[in-house]
């Protein structure tokens, strides 16, 4: 499998510098273990292979199990995620599918992410959420196979 063009962050390496500094700063304010269920989610919905294939392998290096990683498409029916946890999935969903319903992300998630997070933990995880979108948006529209970015 060959990707359709150079990644376009490779062609825009300021692209890169700035997905990357963005990222860096998430990373700041919520537990990294939190954002790569975010990631995986995210990417789970956008059918990004890269990332499928990608953020478990960080997750896993951050401590996280295989266990509670497998059930994160199926997190409503899985006990394995905190309040919080949950809070954040369903946001992320609600971001990741913008235009799937008529109001984007209902007062009932933002409240319960809301209980969860205060605002600047909140502004990170959308923040999070967005950049993943962006990436996984990139590697599907080039076709960007799995295993070339190692982790």
């Amino acid at each position: 499998m060959h990707a359709r063009m150079n990644h376009p962050v490779m062609v825009l390496p300021e692209a890169m510098n700035l997905l990357q500094a963005l990222a860096n700063l998430t990373k700041q304010g919520l537990p990294e273990k939190l954002l790569e269920l975010v990631h995986l989610r995210a990417s789970q919905i956008n059918g990004c292979s890269v990332c499928v294939d990608m953020h478990p392998k960080i997750a896993r290096k951050l401590g996280e199990t295989d266990e509670r990683l497998f059930a994160v498409s199926a997190w409503r029916e899985a006990p394995y995620f905190s309040d919080a946890e949950r809070a954040a999935l369903a946001l992320t969903e609600a971001v990741t599918r913008v235009a799937d319903r008529e109001d984007p992300v209902p007062d009932a998630i933002w409240n319960e992410a809301a209980k969860h997070f205060d605002e600047r933990e909140l502004a990170t995880l959308i923040l999070a959420i967005a950049t993943i979108n962006v990436w996984n948006r990139l590697n599907a529209t080039i076709k960007m196979p799995v295993g070339v970015w190692k982790v």
